[in-house]
């Protein structure tokens, strides 16, 4: 959770691509680069009477107000969540797919043990990709049975990103969301043909044991281990 100083939301705001405005989809995205406004200052520098003319009265309004760090709906703090993700920003650009993988394999085990903790099941998975220039795409695919393990999760995960064919582009933050929630409890599971009758379900169940009584960290897939001790060899 990152928290903004009152006398630094316009400094941390305005450097942003408009995209990262909530309520900018890739319609509203598409207008306002035609109209040449690409980051969160470009729209808080334009009128009002501009944005809307060119957006509509609610939204023109409303991304104007939001560009200038002002937000005038209620707070509700009991509504359910819609979804659960989690998100990355790397310190550089990560070109080398194995370690772009690490790290979605990485989001996807936060993302699933918060939705496990909050006993909810996901039938969309989404990933989201931002490369060196900002430019940002996402990708998602929805499941006929809803699912929280980290391991199928992955899967589907890993399955959108090699998808794109991005070879060897420049990649400056990765995401993953569980979309489309439904309790856990009750929910019909995904069973596959040939499964054995013990697997992913009990051992994350056990992971899930282990780090409640240890911690966060105290257990996790080999592979993300094996990418820290590499991370630790190379510094020494």
């Amino acid at each position: 959770m990152l928290e903004i100083a009152h006398d630094r939301v316009l400094e941390f705001l305005h450097p942003l691509p408009v995209s990262e405005i909530w309520g900018v989809g890739p319609k509203t995205n598409e207008e306002l680069q035609r109209l040449g406004l690409r980051t969160v200052a470009d729209l808080a520098n334009t009128p009002r009477n501009t944005l809307i003319r060119a957006l509509g009265e609610a939204t023109g309004s409303s991304l104007y107000e939001l560009a200038w760090g002002r937000d005038y709906r209620d707070v509700v703090v009991d509504e359910p969540e819609k979804s659960i993700s989690a998100a990355e920003t790397f310190a550089y650009d990560l070109e080398n797919e194995e370690e772009i993988l690490r790290e979605l394999l990485r989001l996807c085990e936060k993302a699933t043990y918060r939705a496990r903790q909050s006993e909810y099941k996901a039938h969309t998975i989404s990933i989201k990709v931002r490369f060196s220039d900002f430019t940002t795409i996402s990708r998602s695919k929805t499941l006929p049975l809803p699912i929280h393990g980290i391991q199928e999760t992955y899967a589907v995960a890993k399955q959108l990103f090699i998808a794109l064919k991005l070879g060897g582009a420049r990649i400056r933050l990765i995401g993953v969301a569980l979309e489309n929630l439904v309790d856990s409890e009750g929910s019909v599971e995904q069973l596959v043909l040939g499964e054995r009758e013990t697997g992913w379900r009990e051992a994350e169940a056990a992971i899930d044991q282990a780090i409640a009584r240890f911690g966060k960290g105290s257990i996790r897939p080999a592979r993300l281990v094996e990418g820290e001790d590499k991370d630790d060899s190379q510094d020494s």
